[in-house]
């Protein structure tokens, strides 16, 4: 039923959680879930949170461009004078949020059998809404709905959107630092890769090589020269032949 690690014992496969960033062992009292319980208390913790953060993005002070804290003074109207800031406004408007959290809500209701979500209104009014049903019907995903992994996943990536706009974080963009040097079969795998600006934590989604921390960002950057230097003399005897 799950992917999961063979075991010592016996060969028997320990059923892991489903949910890509936990695949922790599912404890014997979770036996028969797809998620573990502490995912799904943070997710439970996640989707109450949700609204709350919803409207304090929809407000004009921080529609504005430059605005910062989510307390700031508005002027009771929600169309901001100046170009919006347009990041707040993908979370706020028919597209964010709200829709994020309907096309959850109607994959758990295709499963579940029932008939697809009715018209919630605009985004403010569909957000609790949404998180409602999600809430309620969290345990049921956890334990019965085999994709359950993928919805905890995309809500926490959108918790951490809502959070860090409404906090007035910046998170940190990233940036292309060359390609993957790991040798697969006969050749270089070359993968590009990325990195945050704040992390030395870089990870190749073609062959799946890590590297973690200051000194094996060093090895990396090595094995990149080596790899560069190569294809140069490949080049150079190439042209001289």
């Amino acid at each position: 039923m799950h992917d999961h690690p063979t075991t010592d014992l016996d060969g028997y496969d320990w059923p892991v959680c489903v949910t890509p960033r936990c695949t922790r062992r599912l404890w014997v009292a979770e036996a028969g879930r797809w998620a573990c319980r502490p995912c799904e208390d943070a997710t439970t913790k996640r989707i109450t949170e949700l609204p709350g953060l919803f409207r304090r993005l929809d407000t004009t002070a921080m529609l504005m461009r430059g605005a910062r804290r989510p307390g700031g003074a508005t002027s009771g109207s929600k169309t901001p004078p100046v170009p919006p800031r347009l990041e707040v406004l993908a979370l706020v408007g028919p597209g964010g949020i709200a829709a994020r959290l309907s096309a959850i809500e109607d994959a758990w209701r295709k499963v579940l059998g029932w008939t697809v979500a009715p018209w919630r209104g605009s985004p403010a009014e569909a957000v609790p809404q949404h998180a409602a049903f999600l809430a309620n019907n969290l345990l049921w995903a956890c334990s019965s709905y085999e994709e359950v992994g993928q919805d905890i996943d995309d809500l926490r990536r959108l918790h951490g959107e809502c959070a860090a706009l409404a906090s007035g974080e910046k998170r940190p963009g990233r940036v292309g630092i060359g390609i993957c040097p790991v040798v697969v079969g006969d050749r270089w795998c070359g993968t590009a890769l990325t990195a945050t600006t704040n992390s030395h934590r870089v990870h190749c989604a073609g062959c799946g090589a890590r590297w973690d921390g200051l000194g094996e960002w060093r090895n990396l950057r090595a094995a990149q020269e080596a790899v560069l230097e190569k294809q140069a003399r490949q080049q150079r005897e190439g042209v001289a032949a």
